[in-house]
């Protein structure tokens, strides 16, 4: 049986990493039928591809305000686990 402190405790820091590196940026573009595109980071302004995977359900469009992490790709950096801010 697996304990459940532990599951909450893995949770826990998951969501506080999450936050801690959570970055904003705006969609420049993403298209849906070849499942990229790229967002400008808000902070630095350069652009970070992005690929249908690292969405989690989400749809872009273009000027989509979303918050994303930073991960290591196959080819440099993308953003992960992309979500749109709803105002």
């Amino acid at each position: 049986m697996v304990n459940n402190y532990l599951i909450n405790s893995l949770n826990f820091t998951a969501l506080l990493i999450f936050y801690i590196f959570t970055m904003k940026g705006t969609v420049k573009f993403f298209n849906e039928s070849k499942g990229y595109g790229f967002i400008t980071n808000d902070d630095t302004g350069k652009d970070i591809f992005v690929h249908a995977t690292g969405l989690n359900g989400e749809v872009l469009e273009e000027g989509d305000q979303v918050e994303f992490i930073e991960e290591e790709g196959r080819k440099g950096m993308v953003a992960a686990q992309v979500r749109v801010v709803h105002d």
